[in-house]
């Protein structure tokens, strides 16, 4: 199957959304890892709160590529932000990739690959 570009556009708000999406999760996780002063500063800080608008922005982004994407569609380009969670884990936050999370990145980039192909 031959996308037209009208699609492909509309697909590459759905990864830049899901990418946006990580970089918030990213910022969450950053957020969570510092000490407040008290619990209610844990959610009524800048990184939280500029978190989560990105978040509202990123839903709001793949709200409007639906209008071309066709449902089927959706997860399968959402599922790129496991690649995307894992590579900020690594490079930001030292995590360690093991055997698993490798095998897994690999099963579900074949199932983007396969489902672009068929």
């Amino acid at each position: 199957m031959i996308m037209d570009s009208k699609l492909i556009i509309y697909s590459s708000f759905i990864l830049l959304g899901t990418l946006i999406s990580a970089i918030a999760q990213v910022m969450l996780k950053k957020a969570a890892l510092k000490e407040y002063p008290s619990k209610i500063m844990e959610y009524l800080n800048p990184l939280v709160i500029i978190a989560y608008i990105i978040f509202f922005g990123s839903t709001f982004l793949s709200i409007y590529a639906y209008k071309v994407v066709p449902l089927s569609m959706g997860p399968i380009l959402e599922a790129t932000g496991y690649i995307y969670v894992t590579a900020f884990g690594v490079f930001i936050f030292n995590e360690k990739i093991n055997l698993k999370k490798i095998v897994a990145l690999i099963i579900i980039l074949a199932g983007i690959v396969i489902y672009s192909l068929f």
